[in-house]
């Protein structure tokens, strides 16, 4: 294999309370996305797209159950989300797998006039973004 590049996102890592919940709800929207399974373990899974692979993890290391996005640390994972109908269509998608969508007042637009996407939160309060190409 040749070398990569340097810059490119290699991998993330979400530790969650609840490996059931988020195999359900990101597991679900990795997969809309194209990602694949790639590894699973007792206490994680993981997905692949590219090079890129996205982990969660029910850690025995965990010192919370919780997360909140408006603490220091991650605010939110943003995916492209294709067009703005293959955007509207997940998003709907989404809220039937345990997403809810955040700014509905504002949507599709919360990011601002120009901008077009779903702003998603789950159960365990882990934020997604789904831009649409434009």
């Amino acid at each position: 294999m040749g070398v990569m590049s340097r810059g490119p996102l290699h991998h993330v890592e979400l530790w969650v309370p609840d490996l059931a919940r988020a195999v359900a709800s990101l597991g679900w929207l990795l997969e809309a996305l194209g990602y694949q399974q790639n590894q699973d373990w007792p206490n994680g899974r993981s997905w692949q797209l590219g090079p890129t692979y996205l982990v969660v993890e029910q850690s025995p290391a965990l010192t919370s159950g919780t997360h909140d996005r408006l603490h220091p640390g991650l605010n939110h994972l943003a995916f492209h989300a294709g067009t703005t109908a293959e955007t509207d269509q997940l998003v709907a998608e989404a809220q039937r797998h345990g997403w809810t969508l955040l700014f509905p007042g504002r949507h599709p637009h919360a990011g601002g006039p120009d901008s077009y996407a779903g702003y998603l939160a789950n159960a365990d309060g882990f934020e997604v973004e789904l831009v649409a190409s434009t």
